[in-house]
């Protein structure tokens, strides 16, 4: 079963208690990876997602890099509203930063995803928007995805990752 099938399958039974933000988490260890998940809502189709993070928990393969990790995920990462593109690789910090490539645009807010990789160990998904005609600083907002999108994302950062 691959990342997706089980994180699919975890997800469709995740029901949180109350209002306000919950996190859950859950290793997959025959996928090498764990995944945690904050989100606002959740219910039997999908969630308001917050934040995804995926921390490997296996060896990472022999001769991957970061930079060939962050083009992967750039290849590979589908079901959000706009596909990704490498906007850094940082060698000295061992840190790359993927966003969308076009924004989208509501009036004068855009939102837009972006993906910070750590070495090759860790992969954190999150949106944010900014109004861009006020010139407001960019802020983190929620963001709906299917729990079909949302594994389907979190095993194509995983294999992206070789």
């Amino acid at each position: 079963m691959t990342l997706a099938e089980a994180l699919r399958e975890k997800l469709a039974s995740w029901k949180p208690a109350g209002a306000g933000r919950h996190s859950w988490g859950e290793a997959f260890p025959a996928a090498g990876w764990e995944v945690q998940l904050a989100a606002d809502h959740s219910d039997v189709v999908g969630c308001l997602a917050w934040e995804l993070t995926l921390t490997r928990t296996a060896d990472a393969p022999p001769g991957a890099t970061l930079k060939g990790w962050a083009a992967g995920v750039a290849g590979r990462a589908s079901g959000l509203l706009e596909d990704l593109k490498l906007i850094e690789a940082d060698a000295e910090r061992d840190e790359a930063v993927l966003r969308s490539d076009e924004p989208t645009k509501k009036g004068a807010v855009a939102g837009y995803y972006e993906v910070r990789l750590y070495g090759l160990t860790k992969a954190v998904v999150r949106r944010y928007q900014a109004d861009t005609a006020a010139g407001t600083r960019r802020e983190q907002v929620a963001f709906a995805l299917t729990h079909e999108v949302l594994s389907q994302l979190a095993g194509d950062i995983a294999d992206a990752a070789g």
